[in-house]
């Protein structure tokens, strides 16, 4: 069992972290001792302001570097393991092709007014991420990719009219938990139009979700940050292919 650790700055168990923030106020003396003011309120003792940068004529941006005395404690750490083997490109081709006997058909997009295609490029083009080619890449994945500002019932129509395994959908802007919003309302649409049992598989990534929120979202799998192609393809071909020869058995 893990015993309770703090963070390391300087030295081992010094407790030392770094703070970045925003404040509502011009770029002063007075903003940065606002900002010493609410890191102190934070549990930052003694705090130190190490940089500040006006953002614009009212708005001050703050890294603040202090120690705290806060203790964490890894073993009450919960977290998403990894629960399907990782397979190469040639092994998830095989998979597919013997299970299903046809192309696995996946969908993907960024909805709403979220314009940023690079994370749901990284995942499907084929140049991929981190060394790993996209599923474009995947000569048994057909890849659909409708690109940024995909509103949600092109989405769902788009997956009826490819009976799409999977759909895809990559959420950056998260101002007022938009990426939240969002995802509940594609997979509210998904529930909607699809009998069932019958709808496809829903997977969304950003760098603001949580893993462990999938289910309150409605979906069946959340990808945060650093997550590969790769991973991404091992886990669309373990739950396909498992559900059909669940159906064929």
């Amino acid at each position: 069992m893990s015993s309770p650790i703090r963070p390391y700055g300087d030295t081992t168990g010094d407790g030392m972290v770094q703070l970045s923030f925003t404040l509502p106020m011009p770029h002063s003396k007075v903003a940065d001792g606002a900002a010493v003011q609410l890191a102190s309120k934070m549990g930052m003792d003694p705090a130190l302001v190490v940089h500040s940068k006006p953002m614009g004529p009212d708005f001050t941006f703050f890294v603040v570097y202090g120690r705290v005395n806060h203790l964490v404690d890894p073993s009450q750490v919960q977290v998403v393991e990894r629960d399907f083997p990782l397979l190469s490109p040639a092994e998830a081709n095989a998979a597919i092709k013997r299970v299903l006997r046809r192309r696995l058909v996946v969908v993907g997009a960024c909805i709403g007014t979220d314009a940023h295609t690079v994370g749901i490029d990284a995942i499907l083009n084929i140049k991929g991420f981190a060394g790993e080619k996209g599923l474009e890449y995947y000569r048994e994945i057909k890849v659909v990719n409708l690109g940024a500002q995909v509103s949600v019932p092109q989405l769902v129509d788009r997956a009826l009219a490819e009976q799409a395994d999977a759909v895809l959908v990559s959420q950056v802007v998260t101002q007022r938990d938009a990426h939240l919003l969002n995802t509940r309302e594609m997979s509210a649409a998904f529930r909607e139009a699809y009998p069932a049992g019958k709808r496809p598989l829903l997977v969304v990534g950003g760098p603001r979700f949580d893993e462990a929120m999938a289910e309150e979202l409605g979906v069946d799998r959340v990808f945060t940050r650093g997550a590969t192609p790769g991973e991404v393809a091992s886990f669309l071909v373990q739950r396909v292919t498992t559900a059909s020869e669940r159906k064929v058995s």
